[in-house]
C-alpha cells in the first residue's frame, strides 16, 4: 500500500484543510453573514449541480479510469484521452438546449413554494458543467498516478474563494444576490485550475480517432451516469426536494447538519483518489488476491479513521451547535442519521471502485434505478411529515439498503469480502468509547469543552486501536508520528 498510503495521507491532510475552511464558511460565515434565505439558495443550487454533474460529464471521469489501463501504447492512450475529452459534448449540447427551452415551465413547477430561487435556477446546469469537466480533467491526472495537486484544487480553491466573497458580503462590497453568482464563478475557476494542471501533467495530443471498443465505452459511460447519479442523489437529492415542500430556509439548517456529518467521509474521499485507478489495474491484470487484500485494508483503515471522526462529532454535537446562531439549531438528529449513513458507506472500503470495474457492472443499473425510486418515494413520504429530519431518515434507509445490495453483489459475484475479525474488534472499541464519553460534560465555554473532550476521546481511541493492533497501516502511521515528535526512539 506504499503509493496508496503516501498519497492517501497527503490527500487526507489536504482534504481536512479544505474541510476546515469549509467548516468556517458553513458554520460561521454563511450563518452570520448571509442569512437563511441566501444560504438555502446556495445549498439548493449546489445540490442541483451535483445531481447534474454525472449527466454533464457523461460518466467520462470513471470511463477514463476504467479503460486507460486497457490501452498498451502511448499512441492508443493519447487517442483515448482525446476522444473522452470531447465525448461528453454529444450529450451536453442537446441537454443544454432542452434546459434553455423549457426553463420557465421547469423552474415554475419545481419552485412554486420558493419563487426567490427562480433567478438563480439557471446556475444549476452551469455549475454542473463546471463540476463535470473538472472531474474529467481530474481523472486525466489520476490515471497518471498524480492526485495530490488535483485534490488541493478540488478541496481548497473553491472554499477559499467563497470565504473571500462572504467577507465581501459582510463588508458590503457585493450584495447577497451577487454572492450567489460568485459561487458559480468559483467553480469555473476550479475547472480552469484543474485543466491547467492536467495539461502540465500530460499535454493532450489531439488524435481524433474513434476507439474500436466504442460500444463498450458508451455502455459503461451510461452505467456511470446512472450509478454516479444514484451516489450523488443519495447525498444531494434531499436538498433539492426540501424546497419543493418546505421553505427554502430549511435547506440552510439542513446544509449545516449535512456539512458536519459529511466530515466522516473525508478519509474515504481522500483514499479513493488513488485507490480507484489501482483497483482498475488489479482487475485488468486479474490479481484477485491483491485486490482482496486492498479491499480489506481499505475497509478497516476507513473504519478506524471514519469511526474516530464520527465519535468526535457525535460526542461533541451539542457543544458544536452552541457555537452557531440559534436559528440553525434544529439539525442535531439530522447529524446523527446522516452520520450513520456516511459511516456505513465508508466501512465498505473500495467497494464502489470494484463494482464500476467489474464485468457485471450492467446489473448494478437495476440497483441504481430501484434506489432512486426508493429514495424519491421515501422523501415524498417523510419530508411533508417530519421536515428535514424526515429527509435525513429517508436518506439513512436508502443508503443502508443500497450499500447492503452492493456489498452482497461483490461478495457473491467477485468472491471478495471487506470484513475480518478486526472489523468486530474495531466496532467494540467504537461502542466502548461512545458509552465511556457520552455522559461527560465540562462546565466551560463550548470551544474549551469541545477541545478537552476531543483530546480525551482521541487519546483513548488511538491507544485502543494501536494496543489491539486493529490495522498494520494505522500502527505504522502512529509509530512514524511518535518518532517524528521524538516521543519514542
Amino acid at each position: 500500500m506504499g503509493i496508496v498510503q503516501s498519497q492517501s495521507i497527503k490527500n487526507t491532510f489536504i482534504t481536512f484543510i479544505g474541510f476546515g475552511i469549509g467548516a468556517i464558511n458553513a458554520l460561521f460565515l454563511y450563518t452570520n453573514f448571509l442569512g437563511k434565505l441566501h444560504y438555502g439558495i446556495v445549498a439548493t443550487v449546489l445540490s442541483g449541480a451535483n445531481i447534474m454533474m454525472p449527466l454533464m460529464a457523461f460518466g467520462a471521469q470513471n470511463t477514463i479510469i476504467r479503460f486507460f489501463s486497457h490501452y498498451k501504447t502511448e499512441k492508443e492512450r493519447e487517442e483515448f484521452l482525446t476522444f473522452m475529452l470531447f465525448f461528453p459534448l454529444v450529450f451536453i449540447i442537446p441537454l443544454s438546449c432542452l434546459f434553455y427551452y423549457f426553463y420557465d415551465p421547469i423552474s415554475s413547477l419545481w419552485l412554486k413554494e420558493n419563487p426567490s430561487l427562480k433567478p438563480f435556477f439557471w446556475l444549476i446546469p452551469f455549475v454542473g458543467l463546471c463540476m463535470g469537466y473538472f472531474e474529467i480533467f481530474y481523472a486525466w491526472v489520476k490515471v497518471h498516478m498524480q492526485s495530490v495537486v488535483g485534490n488541493l484544487i478540488s478541496e481548497v480553491l473553491v472554499r477559499v474563494i467563497v470565504m473571500v466573497m462572504l467577507f465581501a458580503v459582510q463588508w458590503n462590497w457585493i450584495s447577497k444576490d451577487t454572492f450567489v453568482y460568485t459561487v458559480a464563478l468559483a467553480y469555473f475557476a476550479q475547472l480552469v485550475g484543474m485543466k491547467l494542471y492536467a495539461i502540465s501533467v500530460k499535454m493532450p495530443v489531439f488524435r481524433f480517432v474513434i476507439p474500436e471498443n466504442l460500444r463498450e465505452i458508451v455502455e459503461y459511460s451510461f452505467f456511470i451516469i446512472v450509478s454516479g447519479g444514484v451516489a450523488v442523489m443519495l447525498v444531494d437529492f434531499d436538498k433539492v426536494m426540501i424546497p419543493h415542500y418546505k421553505d427554502i430556509g430549511q435547506n440552510a439548517l439542513y446544509a449545516v447538519a449535512i456539512f458536519i456529518s459529511t466530515v466522516i467521509a473525508v478519509p474515504s474521499r481522500a483514499m479513493t483518489q488513488i485507490v480507484a485507478p489501482i483497483t482498475a489495474r488489479l482487475m485488468v491484470e486479474n490479481k484477485h488476491d491483491e485486490l482482496d487484500d486492498l479491499y480489506k485494508k481499505s475497509a478497516i483503515n476507513l473504519q478506524i479513521i471514519g469511526g474516530g471522526i464520527m465519535l468526535l462529532i457525535f460526542l461533541n454535537i451539542k457543544e458544536l451547535y452552541h457555537l452557531i446562531p440559534k436559528d440553525y439549531s434544529g439539525g442535531i438528529w439530522v447529524v446523527f442519521m446522516i452520520g450513520l449513513s456516511k459511516f456505513y458507506d465508508i466501512i465498505l472500503g473500495n467497494n464502489n471502485s470494484i463494482i464500476v470495474n467489474t464485468k457485471y457492472y450492467r446489473i448494478v443499473l437495476l440497483f441504481g434505478i430501484f434506489t432512486v425510486l426508493l429514495m424519491i418515494g421515501l422523501n415524498m413520504v417523510f419530508i411533508p411529515l417530519y421536515g428535514i429530519e424526515g429527509s435525513a431518515f429517508a436518506t439513512l434507509l436508502t443508503v443502508l439498503i443500497y450499500d447492503s445490495i452492493k456489498l452482497i453483489f461483490v461478495v457473491k459475484k467477485m468472491n471478495l469480502f471487506p470484513f475480518t475479525i478486526k472489523t468486530i474488534h474495531s466496532f467494540i472499541i467504537l461502542v466502548v468509547c461512545f458509552l465511556l464519553f457520552f455522559f461527560w460534560d465540562f462546565p466551560f465555554h463550548a470551544i474549551v469543552n469541545v477541545t478537552l473532550k476531543s483530546l480525551l476521546i482521541s487519546a483513548f481511541y488511538i491507544y485502543a486501536n494501536y494496543r489491539f493492533g486493529i490495522s498494520e497501516e494505522f500502527m505504522q502511521i502512529v509509530d512514524a508520528t511518535l518518532k517524528r515528535l521524538k516521543l519514542v526512539k
